[in-house]
């Protein structure tokens, strides 16, 4: 991996399968700032996937995660596990710690629906 003027990480290689095919699994990694912080990412097929991990830990360190939950809920937001080639991507970038052993992954527009959410339940920055 190496990282690129935009701030992503090179293309990470798909798996392949038995037969020799490459199974749809590139993905870049990169950093976006949002609301003032720094989350690492994953693109996979062109959507931005957040680490749940990172985005309960530094952007919504103020509010209780069972409030999280329940939001997420009631958006009807589901978070997607992430592979073992994606946790380890992740990793890499400081997303996830690195004694973690699982990871979910939220989208950014779902991201982006959560925080618009919690407005109201974050003290103001």
């Amino acid at each position: 991996m190496f990282l690129t003027c935009e701030g992503t990480f090179g293309i990470v290689p798909a798996t392949m399968d038995y037969n020799g095919e490459a199974r749809p699994g590139d993905f870049h990694a990169g950093y976006q700032k949002i609301e003032g912080i720094n989350l690492g990412y994953l693109q996979i097929n062109g959507t931005q996937m957040f680490a749940l991990a990172q985005v309960l830990s530094d952007l919504f360190k103020d509010i209780p995660r069972t409030t999280i939950s329940k939001k997420m809920e009631t958006l009807k937001i589901k978070s997607r596990r992430c592979d073992l080639q994606e946790l380890r991507t992740l990793k890499a970038i400081n997303s996830v710690p690195t004694r973690a052993v699982k990871c979910s992954l939220i989208s950014k527009a779902d991201l982006e629906a959560l925080c618009t959410s919690c407005k109201s339940l974050s003290p103001r920055r």
